[in-house]
C-alpha cells in the first residue's frame, strides 16, 4: 500500500486488519516531567524523550473511510470523530505510542477497539463541524464508571505546509509506526501501523475547555502547547500481537 521508505523498520508481511483515514487532525503537545508519567506506563516500556523531556498530546480528529480487510464497509461504523490522549514510549528499539484514553461517539466501535486492540476507548458525546476556515470540536466523556473528561475548542491551519526535518521535534512527535497496549491478561502487546509521511502544517487553536489530561491526574505546564495540523492521511493497522 505504501512505500517502506519512511519507516524505521519494515512493515509486517501479513494482510492489514483495518484501513482508515485520519482527517482534520490537530496535534497539541506539552513537555512533561518523566516522573509524572512513569507510574502510569507499565514496565518494561521505556518512556521516550526528546532532549531529555517526555511529551503528552491531546489529538482531536475525524476517522473516515473505515473498513475491515475482511468485511465490506459497515453502515454507521465508517466515520466518526475521535480524540486521544497519548505519550511516547519505546521497547526493543521500536518507538511507539502509548494511549491514556481514546474517546469516540460510536458504542460499537468503542467496544470493538477495546476487544481487538486492547486500547482504553471510552464512550463520548462528540461533534466535529468543519467551517470555512476552522474546525469546531467538542468531546464530553459519558462512559460508565470512567473519569469525566471534556474538550471544547476550535482550530485551523495557520500557514503553508511545513518542511519536517529528520531528527526534528516535529518528526519525533508525529512519525510513529506502532502502538503499545496491555491485554486483559496484563501482557504487553504491540500493534503495527503504516501510512505515508505526514503532511504537517502550522496550526492555531482556541481551547475553551480541556480536562482530558487533568482527568488523569497529570498537571500540564503553564505554557502554550506545540501545535500541528494535518488535513488527511490514509493508514492501515495490523492485528495486535503479544510481545511479552
Amino acid at each position: 500500500m505504501f512505500s517502506d521508505e519512511p519507516r524505521p523498520w519494515p512493515a509486517p508481511n501479513g494482510r492489514w486488519l483495518v484501513r482508515f483515514s485520519w482527517e482534520n487532525l490537530l496535534f497539541m503537545h506539552w513537555p512533561v516531567q518523566i516522573d509524572a508519567l512513569r507510574e502510569r506506563i507499565p514496565e518494561p516500556l521505556e518512556i521516550d524523550t526528546y532532549d531529555g523531556e517526555a511529551w503528552i498530546g491531546v489529538v482531536p480528529f475525524e476517522m473516515n473511510r473505515i473498513r475491515s480487510a475482511y468485511l465490506p464497509p459497515i453502515p454507521g461504523l465508517a466515520a466518526f470523530p475521535e480524540l486521544n490522549v497519548r505519550t511516547y514510549v519505546t521497547f526493543q528499539g521500536k518507538p511507539g505510542v502509548w494511549f491514556f484514553s481514546l474517546d469516540a461517539p460510536n458504542r460499537l466501535a468503542v467496544r470493538g477497539a477495546r476487544a481487538v486492540f486492547h486500547l482504553p476507548y471510552f464512550d463520548a458525546a462528540m461533534s466535529c463541524t468543519i467551517g470555512s476556515n476552522h474546525v469546531a470540536y467538542s468531546c464530553s466523556r459519558i462512559h460508565r464508571n470512567a473519569p469525566a473528561a471534556d474538550f471544547q475548542g476550535r482550530y485551523a491551519q495557520a500557514g503553508p505546509r511545513m518542511e519536517v526535518l529528520p531528527g526534528s521535534i516535529d518528526e519525533w512527535l508525529t512519525f510513529r509506526y506502532c502502538l503499545y497496549a496491555i491485554d486483559s491478561k496484563k501482557r504487553l502487546c504491540r500493534g503495527e501501523i503504516h501510512h505515508a509521511p505526514w503532511q504537517l502544517y502550522p496550526a492555531e487553536a482556541e481551547v475553551i475547555v480541556d480536562t482530558m489530561v487533568t482527568s488523569l491526574g497529570i498537571r500540564l505546564p503553564d505554557i502554550p502547547p506545540m501545535l500541528h495540523f494535518s488535513k488527511t492521511i490514509d493508514a492501515v493497522s495490523w492485528k495486535v500481537t503479544k510481545i511479552t
